[in-house]
């Protein structure tokens, strides 16, 4: 699949996500049920995967952890908060170039609609 494919079918399944709970959860809640629908969308995703950063050839764990990471390929992180910052889209840019990967979601489901609280974000590599 491509990433295109892939960002797709994300949205979908956070589409049902916020269409069963709709806002006002934690973050943590709304990660867990995307996780389930990625899974049984058939995907391959990992939750809250470490993410290294190489300094001089050298790994070091920072502390750094993408919320999810779908098909090895697209970098999702889920946000909870009355409006996107600009450190949301940092702090993903930073996830894309640790994970040398083309694309991300950054998904906020404080929000009526899905539709406006989502934002894809291309890593140029």
């Amino acid at each position: 699949m491509t990433e295109n494919e892939i960002s797709t079918s994300i949205i979908d399944c956070a589409m049902r996500v916020h269409t069963e709970l709709g806002p006002g959860l934690l973050e943590n809640a709304y990660e867990a049920c995307l996780y389930y629908e990625l899974m049984q969308a058939g995907l391959l995703v990992s939750k809250q995967r470490p993410m290294p950063v190489v300094y001089h050839d050298v790994k070091l764990e920072a502390g750094y952890r993408i919320d999810l990471f779908v098909e090895n390929k697209v970098v999702v992180e889920i946000k909870a908060v009355e409006a996107f910052h600009d450190l949301h889209f940092a702090q993903l840019l930073t996830y894309l170039k640790l994970s040398k990967c083309k694309l991300g979601l950054l998904i906020n489901f404080n929000v009526k609609s899905l539709k406006f609280g989502i934002r894809r974000v291309a890593n140029g590599l």
